[in-house]
């Protein structure tokens, strides 16, 4: 009888404990306090905006307009396609901060236009080289200008379409 007693008496604080960090990840934050971000629409050709890269790169890159958003924490989000010549595609969301020169990928895209999400995505340092090179134009020519970068999912089609910002100074990757 003893124990039943002090299990009743132990039954409320085990519901009203903390939960588990796995548990805990379906609020408003992931597991790096940033805000949850929702994934786009998978991108539809439609909606495909040009991204003249250079003449080397061996891809033609596609920004999807519908995709594009600035969030409160002042990341760009949108989603890259990367056209290889032989037609096969090669579909990302990612996102930008411009000030830290970061990007992140959240999800990939799979082959039925669904996506899949990336699990341990990380924000890491736009270099300057080969594999970054889309990044590079987007952060340089049109997300991330030098006098701060675009304040609305408007404004980065808007630099897409006219193909570049006008407060860039353009790159030459």
């Amino acid at each position: 009888m003893r124990t039943w007693l002090v299990l009743a008496l132990m039954f409320p604080l085990a519901v009203g404990a903390p939960t588990t960090r796995a548990e805990d990840d379906t609020g408003d934050r992931d597991r790096g306090g940033e805000m949850r971000v929702v994934l786009p629409p998978f991108p539809r050709p439609e909606n495909y905006l040009p991204l003249y890269v250079s003449e080397t790169t061996p891809f033609a890159f596609f920004i999807d307009a519908k995709s594009i958003s600035v969030g409160p924490d002042r990341a760009v989000r949108y989603s890259v396609i990367a056209k290889s010549n032989d037609g096969g595609l090669n579909v990302s969301f990612e996102g930008m901060r411009c000030n830290e020169r970061q990007y992140r990928i959240y999800a990939i895209g799979r082959s039925d236009q669904s996506w899949s999400e990336v699990r341990d995505s990380s924000w890491a340092a736009i270099r300057s080289d080969a594999r970054n090179a889309q990044r590079i134009v987007l952060h340089g020519d049109f997300f991330c200008p030098v006098t701060g970068a675009i304040a609305t999912a408007e404004e980065g089609v808007k630099v897409l379409k006219d193909g570049g910002n006008p407060r860039a100074a353009i790159s030459s990757y």
